[in-house]
């Protein structure tokens, strides 16, 4: 239920805090006055998109907030807490703004929320029935998700959708794979034949580095053994090679350090570069004693290179790369295997369409349930609404298969006793659809779940003694759930128990609207305005005393 609606800068309101009471409530005023506004800033603060025109000329921003309890949907809290939103206890606050510059921000509790969090809040918060609702009756698409949204299937309707494009995905898969399949047969082949060659190559990609190592030891081998060799002669020859020039050097050391301590430390360091030229010298003749000459080993090197060069240069990549072009091509021929399989294709369509075909007999099912009992539903309804005798039913008629099932739904009228029920778009007058319009709209109020149902004008048209009895239908409705309504008939406002008047005002050149709580003798005034008009006689205001004693 909503409990407080705040608007600030929004279109012509410039700041208003209303704070809301179970029941019925009406919202009343002179046409143009902004009532409908109300409803428009509830409907940005539930989800609605909006744009930087709705901010009031002057302000930097427009801001609507709301507070709901959520007492009585147990399923909402949960949502709240997987999403992050979690509030403190049954109340919910939604927030929305929209800056100057067209920037929108959403909240749920104080925290950000995206458009669509905000409108899937909503739509467990609020069902709205607008005054222009009774035109969507002529259209298939709106006379469908009203039968679905009756018979509580749009859940199944959605699963239905879902497993028809799945359908006939898997019918353009096996229509494709068979245009193709020579085109298909050709890549195939081409796959096959890289596949086969890289395999037998055995190539892996860190093998070439170590072969190019390879060849480069083999070919330089004999530049390897003699100068490895040369080096360690003139490091280790007897008299002239660097070691004994370095242990004389060591010794001169030696002996001048008994004159000067200081040379001590160079003696030292002269005794490590002789350790490490003896060792070098020694690995220098061990691997000239190993190194040998073999032709061979450096004719299959170069065969090896030569081998991958080769198949690189024909498949126009990298040597580096050819493992990873094995993979690409057994990856895409398993693919193209798999797309072949005309078979598999086929049995995976006949499954997707038995799928389809199962849901949418479930659906059939459940609608022709429905059908049933809304016609009757509304029939009862147009009986209260001038339309005595007259009835409707919901007809379902086979067709081909669709997202939206096996069956067209058709809502057909009989305005008056003794004519055939035809298609609405045939049959209803203006007036008639209006009432229609409203009798299938207290219908479908009894199966929302929403705590809170605004009418916004779906009394348009209607007057009369059947004014007075759309306002007691309202007010039944009212009975269990919060009922927001913006209308223009007395007999409709008597029937409220709470009434607000808006009003637009001017001032310093700017208009805007104000919303009255209206109690006692203004709400007197009121109803007798919308009974006689700017002439308000004293036989006008007893009537509206009467209405609404008779009301209460």
């Amino acid at each position: 239920m909503l409990l407080a609606l705040t608007i600030a800068d929004f279109v012509l309101v410039d700041r208003l805090e209303l704070a809301l009471r179970p029941g019925f409530t009406v919202l009343t005023g002179e046409t143009g006055a902004g009532k409908s506004i109300l409803l428009d800033a509830l409907s940005l603060v539930l989800g609605a998109r909006a744009d930087a025109s709705i901010v009031r000329e002057g302000a930097d921003r427009a801001e609507i907030g709301a507070e709901f309890s959520i007492e009585s949907l147990p399923e909402l809290p949960r949502w709240l807490a997987e999403m992050g939103f979690e509030g403190d206890g049954d109340s919910l606050l939604l927030r929305r703004v929209v800056e100057a510059g067209g920037r929108s921000r959403a909240f749920i509790n104080g925290r950000p929320a995206t458009l669509q969090q905000l409108k899937e809040v909503g739509e467990q918060l609020v069902d709205i029935h607008g005054q222009h609702a009774h035109y969507s009756l002529m259209q298939v698409s709106a006379q469908r998700a009203l039968l679905d949204n009756y018979g509580r299937c749009d859940g199944l309707a959605a699963d239905v959708a879902a497993a028809y494009r799945a359908w006939q995905r898997a019918v353009r898969q096996r229509r494709e794979a068979q245009a193709r399949a020579s085109v298909d047969e050709r890549e195939r082949e081409q796959l096959s034949w890289t596949v086969e060659e890289l395999i037998a190559l055995d190539f892996r990609a860190d093998e070439w580095a170590s072969l190019q190592e390879e060849h480069r030891r083999l070919a330089h081998a004999a530049e390897l053994l003699s100068g490895a060799q040369g080096v360690a002669d003139s490091l280790s020859q007897d008299a002239e090679g660097i070691i004994a020039r370095l242990k004389a050097a060591r010794l001169r050391l030696d002996e001048l350090a008994a004159f000067d301590p200081r040379l001590a430390s160079c003696a030292e360091m002269l005794e490590g570069g002789l350790i490490q030229a003896e060792e070098t010298a020694r690995e220098l003749s061990r691997y000239a004693d190993h190194l040998e000459l073999d032709p061979d080993a450096l004719a299959q090197a170069e065969a090896r290179i030569g081998q991958v060069m080769g198949v690189a240069r024909k498949l126009r990549v990298a040597p580096e790369e050819l493992p990873d072009v094995l993979r690409r091509a057994r990856e895409r021929l398993a693919e193209l295997e798999g797309l072949a399989d005309t078979a598999g294709l086929a049995r995976r369509e006949a499954e997707t369409e038995q799928a389809y075909r199962g849901l949418a007999g479930e659906l059939s099912a459940r609608r022709r349930e429905a059908a049933a009992a809304l016609g009757q539903a509304v029939s009862e309804a147009m009986q209260q609404l001038a339309m005595k005798g007259g009835r409707m039913a919901v007809a379902l008629a086979p067709r081909d298969a669709e997202a939206g099932g096996l069956e067209t739904v058709d809502f057909q009228v009989s305005p008056h006793p003794g004519q055939a029920p035809r298609p609405l778009a045939k049959t209803a007058s203006g007036g008639e659809l209006s009432r229609l319009g409203l009798a299938l709209q207290t219908v479908l109020a009894g199966q929302s779940g929403a705590g809170t149902l605004i009418f916004d004008e779906v009394d348009a048209g209607i007057g009369g003694g059947v004014a007075e009895i759309v306002g007691r239908l309202l007010a039944d409705v009212g009975r269990s759930r919060q009922v927001l309504c913006v209308t223009h008939l007395p007999q409709v406002a008597a029937r409220a128990t709470q009434h607000w008047r808006v009003v637009k005002e001017v001032g310093e050149g700017r208009a805007v609207s104000r919303v009255q709580v209206l109690d006692g003798e203004r709400r007197v005034e009121e109803i007798a305005r919308m009974l006689g008009g700017l002439d308000i006689s004293a036989t006008t205001r007893q009537h509206a005393r009467e209405m609404l004693a008779g009301n209460r």
